[in-house]
């Protein structure tokens, strides 16, 4: 099934770039809380989508950044926005990360980005996602969880709300995730994580293995 979100039907640039209004959005915000992090080496990035994020973020975080996409549709818009940029940001990998076995296949990273996607795939599918997290984070590493949640199993405005009944009403699986239910997974993952506000009513998720020291 193919959703209908606030972005589909994003523009296409001639030189292959889909302009994605949200990720156009929360881009800098999400940079500047990367930035506090004090993230190094290598960074996956989960679900990619158009590339914006690789393209905004990989020079100024001085990271070699892999991108990923379930959908080879997307990558010739990520390697559209990878040529805009003088970063280290290597050609997108086919990736399904709500299959399990993903991180024994790709190894460890010191650092994981995930933006706007726990929302959009079922609930098994998430926890797969979070369980495989423990195995792809390197000791030391961070992982950054990007998007909406629930809070204590509602959500925190009318937008919120529309949105999240929207995608139940397109899907019954998939929706909004608690943010209890999510770090609880993480937690059987061998995962804490600490929680950062962000704009729109969103959360970023810093997560490290339990008995790496928090950072934030």
């Amino acid at each position: 099934m193919t959703l209908k979100l606030p972005d589909t039907g994003a523009e296409v640039l001639a030189d292959g770039r889909r302009m994605v209004p949200s990720a156009a959005r929360n881009a800098e915000p999400i940079l500047r809380a990367l930035q506090g992090l004090g993230l190094r080496g290598r960074l996956l990035e989960i679900a990619s989508g158009s590339g914006l994020h690789a393209a905004h973020m990989a020079g100024p975080l001085g990271l070699l950044w892999q991108p990923t996409e379930v959908e080879p549709a997307n990558f010739a818009s990520i390697l559209a926005w990878s040529a805009t940029v003088e970063a280290a940001i290597e050609p997108p990998l086919l990736l399904d990360a709500t299959e399990p076995g993903w991180a024994a296949r790709l190894g460890v990273w010191d650092a994981i980005l995930l933006v706007n996607l726990l929302h959009l795939i079922p609930e098994r599918a998430a926890a797969t996602l979070l369980a495989e997290l423990g195995a792809a984070l390197a000791p030391g590493g961070t992982a950054c969880l990007y998007g909406p949640f629930l809070r204590e199993g509602l959500a925190t405005s009318p937008g919120d709300a529309a949105f999240d009944a929207s995608l139940r009403a397109q899907d019954p699986a998939i929706g909004y995730k608690d943010l209890a239910w999510v770090t609880g997974q993480l937690g059987k993952a061998g995962l804490s994580c600490d929680i950062l506000p962000m704009p729109a009513n969103n959360l970023l998720l810093v997560v490290r293995h339990s008995h790496a020291p928090a950072r934030v």
